[in-house]
């Protein structure tokens, strides 16, 4: 598994970090949306069933305070509260039968759920 190239922007070292298959899939999303001026924000919400859930959405809006890390074509956001979160954390891409998806390799999360979108 190779890692994107990485360029930060601002003060803070990036919480999340895309793997090549990541940033190809997300560049090839944004493609199909048609607007520059997407990111793909990175979130934490309370809820799921260990309690906490991950979402990812396309997001126009970047405030002062979010974290931004761009990984070639992508630009990635996240909150301040997420960023604590998932510090150190992966998204990877997978194609296939099993295990298809963006998949969030967390090294804060001491438990997660069976689905892979909730954690402790």
């Amino acid at each position: 598994m190779t890692i994107a190239t990485t360029v930060n922007i601002g003060r803070r070292p990036g919480p999340v970090t895309l793997t090549d298959a990541a940033a190809t899939k997300v560049a090839d999303l944004l493609a199909q949306e048609d607007s520059p001026e997407l990111a793909l924000r990175v979130a934490v919400r309370p809820g799921g069933c260990s309690g906490y859930s991950y979402e990812m959405f396309f997001d126009s809006e970047i405030a002062d305070d979010d974290v931004v890390r761009t990984f070639g074509a992508v630009k990635v956001v996240v909150d301040p509260e997420s960023a604590e979160l998932i510090k150190g954390a992966t998204l990877d891409y997978r194609d296939g039968l099993q295990e298809a998806g963006f998949h969030i390799t967390n090294p804060n999360a001491s438990r997660t759920c069976g689905c892979g979108s909730s954690f402790s």
